[in-house]
């Protein structure tokens, strides 16, 4: 199913508190990464995501907004659910908490975790921009719920 479709069959359903627009996009950067996590927001286990502040200024992009909606795909492309936004906030990276981690759903839920398996992540896309990661560096921190599957 395309995000169009699964953006249409929602708003049939929820025709009473829909906005006009969505935007739909894949976790992580790769085919592997970006069906487990997508399968994690999908069971429930995964209910936060984070990404490098830099990014959103390096591509011009602006930060996602609190009751945004996200179709959610697969590497394919392939509709997985839409969520919905209802946290935003930035901080630097080393103060993101322990429990943003377990909200995060990988691996074995633990700060430790997250952090190595982000400063590997952000790493790689900030190289991108000749830009170095820094556990000073901001992080947009994301907490949503799914509202379709």
């Amino acid at each position: 199913m395309t995000a169009q479709e699964m953006w249409d069959l929602y708003t049939q359903e929820n025709p009473e508190d829909v906005p006009e627009k969505y935007e739909a996009w894949y976790f992580g950067d790769n085919k592997t990464t970006a069906s487990h996590l997508a399968s994690l927001v999908v069971s429930g286990e995964k209910t936060a995501t984070a990404s490098a502040f830099a990014l959103y200024e390096m591509e011009k992009e602006a930060l996602p907004q609190k009751n945004s909606y996200h179709v959610i795909l697969d590497y394919a492309g392939n509709a997985q659910c839409i969520i919905k936004i209802t946290k935003i906030y930035t901080t630097p990276f080393c103060y993101v908490t322990g429990l943003h981690a377990f909200k995060e759903g990988e691996g074995d839920k633990t700060l430790a975790y997250w952090r190595k398996v982000h400063q590997v992540f952000f790493t790689n896309a900030l190289k991108e921009y000749n830009l170095l990661f820094d556990e000073d560096m901001l992080v947009v921190c994301e907490e949503f719920e799914v509202v379709f599957k």
